[in-house]
């Protein structure tokens, strides 16, 4: 008769300790910048905790660039081909203030261009810059976008769903353990 009880306390430890776990879940955002003959916007998918300087990590992209779509995140510490040697940081910042480093992020294209907004800080009034290159062509761009990143959405850890599920499946084991004990006896 303690076997269901035993059970049932080892699924709902599992459960906490699960709980207990730290796990980095991702924040959902939205951006979309623009300027003279650009149009770009799409989703960010960040890890939900910032860096100490209050800025969150970019790990997914999705989108479209004046309508081609977004086929990749370029990885963080490198750079666009063509835009050398000024590497991404992929970085957000809720704000206020710049939403992008100087590094800004990365993205290339379905056409095989590669696009790289960032704040420009250097200039006599600070403001977004786009820098796109066309490998193949050997052409690039810089010119200045309004850009704006929006937090959409924070899941819950994926922990704490977890222990929600294992309380009921340590009730169905209770269960099924005291109906083989029954009929043992």
């Amino acid at each position: 008769m303690r076997q269901p009880k035993r059970i049932f306390a080892t699924g709902f430890l599992t459960g906490i300790a699960a709980f207990a776990v730290p796990v980095h879940a991702s924040t959902l955002w939205s951006w979309n910048y623009s300027g003279t003959g650009i149009t770009a916007s799409g989703t960010f998918t960040t890890l939900d905790t910032p860096d100490a300087q209050g800025g969150y990590l970019i790990t997914a992209i999705t989108g479209a660039r004046n309508g081609q779509a977004i086929t990749a995140l370029q990885l963080t510490g490198t750079w666009i081909p063509g835009n050398e040697p000024y590497a991404v940081d992929n970085l957000v910042f809720a704000g206020p203030g710049p939403q992008l480093t100087k590094a800004g992020f990365g993205f290339a294209l379905a056409d095989g261009t590669y696009s790289n907004p960032f704040y420009a800080d250097f200039l006599p009034t600070p403001g977004y810059l786009e820098f796109y290159s066309m490998p193949d062509s050997d052409s690039s761009t810089e010119l200045a976008v309004a850009f704006s990143a929006t937090l959409v959405s924070t899941p819950e850890p994926a922990p704490f769903a977890l222990l929600l599920l294992s309380l009921p499946l340590c009730y169905i084991c209770g269960v099924v353990m005291r109906a083989k004990s029954h009929e043992a006896r």
